[in-house]
């Protein structure tokens, strides 16, 4: 008669199982893909060449710049609207409750296309500062901002009420406590999902070809689709999105470890 497993026995079995399993498939999908054609379709060294040094003086520094710019302003106002989703003042957290479930329920293409059609036939005559930049930076920041408002009032939150009532029994007055203890100490807090959404603008920053682009101000994922359009092969798109790994692998590290010291500080 033989004897049962146990259950570290059965997690060996099953673990083992599992990583066959994996191997197996991935063999099967290396085996049976055409490397041929897909080597034709989106790896042509020729083209590569002529894509560079454009991709990264042009389409990369200004995606850099469409993401830092709509970060900054979503930070800023993300930090007013929280703020005022905690303010005692009831119209205050109405209009920043409505303004989070808009800009977070709505597609960033839409805020765009609001931003670049619905604002010029709102204010005839006034134009954005900054003209396509300004545009980016302000449908980002838009959408950046109802995120990163939940992301602050969570951090606000977790700050301990002691530190609050410690600022006030040396004299500080609220507003000064809010923004001299409270804050600083909640930004530790929000730093890794602040840096996530960083992340996540810098994928977003492609939705500015809805906007209409001149030559000199386009970004990746523009760059790469006029390319493979003129070119009839899909190489400049593979090497756009190899550039934004560039950008978002590392930034990816960054939120891991920021995440990992916060979990050491706790």
């Amino acid at each position: 008669m033989t004897s049962r497993l146990s259950r570290r026995q059965w997690r060996r079995v099953s673990r083992g199982v599992q990583y066959a399993l994996f191997f197996v498939v991935v063999g099967l999908l290396v085996t049976q893909a055409d490397w041929t054609r897909l080597g034709n379709q989106f790896a042509q060294k020729d083209l590569v060449g002529r894509l560079f040094p454009e991709i990264i003086t042009t389409a990369l520094v200004n995606t850099v710049v469409y993401t830092a710019s709509g970060f900054l302003f979503g930070l800023v106002l993300g930090l007013v609207i929280a703020l005022m989703r905690l303010s005692s003042v009831a119209p205050y957290r109405w209009a920043a409750g409505v303004y989070i479930e808009i800009f977070r329920g709505l597609p960033a293409l839409l805020i765009f296309i609001f931003v670049g059609v619905a604002v010029p036939l709102a204010f005839p005559g006034t134009e954005i500062p900054g003209g396509t930049y300004g545009k980016v930076a302000l449908g980002l920041g838009l959408v950046a901002a109802a995120y990163m408002a939940e992301t602050f009032r969570a951090g606000i939150q977790a700050v301990p009420k002691g530190q609050m009532e410690a600022a006030r029994s040396l004299g500080f007055s609220h507003t000064r406590a809010t923004v001299s203890v409270v804050i600083p100490q909640a930004l530790r807090i929000v730093v890794p999902p602040l840096t996530n959404e960083l992340v996540l603008l810098f994928k977003d920053s492609s939705l500015v070809l809805f906007l209409g682009v001149t030559l000199q101000e386009r970004e990746l994922t523009k760059f790469g689709r006029d390319l493979a359009s003129q070119t009839a092969n899909s190489t400049p798109i593979l090497v756009a999105g190899l550039c934004y790994l560039l950008v978002t692998v590392p930034l990816g590290f960054v939120v891991r470890r920021l995440e990992a010291r916060a979990a050491r500080a706790r």
